[in-house]
């Protein structure tokens, strides 16, 4: 039987050998998710990024990386990064203001739990079925295409709006972008004290004066850590891109894509090499909104 010191000059306290004996049991519980993790996150992306600095013979070089600043992959990676700042700028706006409404806004309370209910689902809504979903809805034959034209006679395409372009593929990512800004920025909101608007109100402070100065500083770390969340999120997104536009946007994954699966251009260290590029940029991102979180949760305790 082991023993622990208590402070003083009190005497050592036992530990059953049976405590002991559960305490170990314990990591059982989290061997499925280490493996997992193992299996599935960490062991290939060791491969990955080892397969970024190999040849064909498996010798160690540099050119994948020196090939990624070829002028195509540039751009595919100056694309994705629009792509994934303008939808997650947008669904962070349209985030907070849907989150700000069922917390501290006037809506009624019982729409808070159907709503965070469908965010938790729509936010992991994505890949093929939700291309189809779109190409439904918006696409040239789509629901709402059709009835802007017969009702409203206005042809959505002809005035410049193509679901297979930038702005299709941003609006596609809008769906999955906001409802996971709700979830992540609805705990945030929850934790500005209703005293610190009061003290700002009695002390003269308009409605305006006091988010500028104090919600917003206090809510600024765990909003820009959730842009770059989303920000992150979007860049690796390659199912739903590669459904709604195929090979017509040169976004990374669908040129990393056809790195490793193609039949013309195929050139799977290449492929690697794009995929430590996105591992880097994305890894950053999360990084930094883990920091975020961290400060931001510090203020609201």
């Amino acid at each position: 039987m082991s023993v622990i010191s208590e402070p003083g000059n009190a005497p050592p306290v036992p530990i059953p050998a049976t405590e002991r004996k559960r305490l170990s049991l314990d990591w059982l519980g989290v061997m499925p998710f280490i493996i997992f993790a193992v299996l599935f996150l960490i062991w290939p992306t060791i491969g990955l990024v080892a397969g970024a600095f190999q040849d064909d013979a498996g010798n160690l070089t540099l050119t994948n990386i020196i090939n990624l600043f070829q002028p195509s992959i540039l751009d595919a990676y100056w694309i994705s990064i629009k792509i994934s700042l303008a939808s997650a700028l947008l669904g962070a706006f349209i985030g907070f203001c849907v989150a700000a409404a069922i917390t501290i806004g006037g809506l009624p309370g019982w729409l808070r739990s159907p709503l965070m209910t469908f965010s938790g689902v729509a936010s992991n809504f994505a890949g093929v079925p939700l291309a189809f979903a779109f190409l439904a809805t918006l696409g040239r034959t789509g629901l709402v295409t059709g009835l802007l034209f017969n009702i409203f006679g206005f042809n959505l395409y002809a005035h410049g709006f193509n679901l297979l372009s930038f702005w299709g593929l941003t609006i596609t990512y809008l769906y999955f972008q906001i409802p996971l800004m709700i979830l992540i920025i609805t705990p945030a909101l929850d934790g500005l004290k209703r005293e610190w608007r009061e003290a700002a109100l009695s002390l003269g402070a308009t409605g305006q004066q006091y988010w500028r100065m104090v919600a917003f500083p206090i809510l600024w770390p765990a909003l820009l850590g959730t842009i770059l969340l989303l920000f992150a999120n979007s860049f690796g997104a390659i199912a739903t891109a590669y459904a709604l536009t195929g090979s017509s946007l040169s976004i990374v994954p669908i040129v990393l894509f056809a790195q490793i699966r193609g039949d013309v251009l195929q050139d799977p260290h290449l492929g690697y090499a794009l995929a430590f590029g996105m591992i880097v940029i994305t890894g950053v991102s999360n990084a930094v909104y883990i920091w975020m979180r961290a400060r931001s949760e510090k203020w609201l305790k």
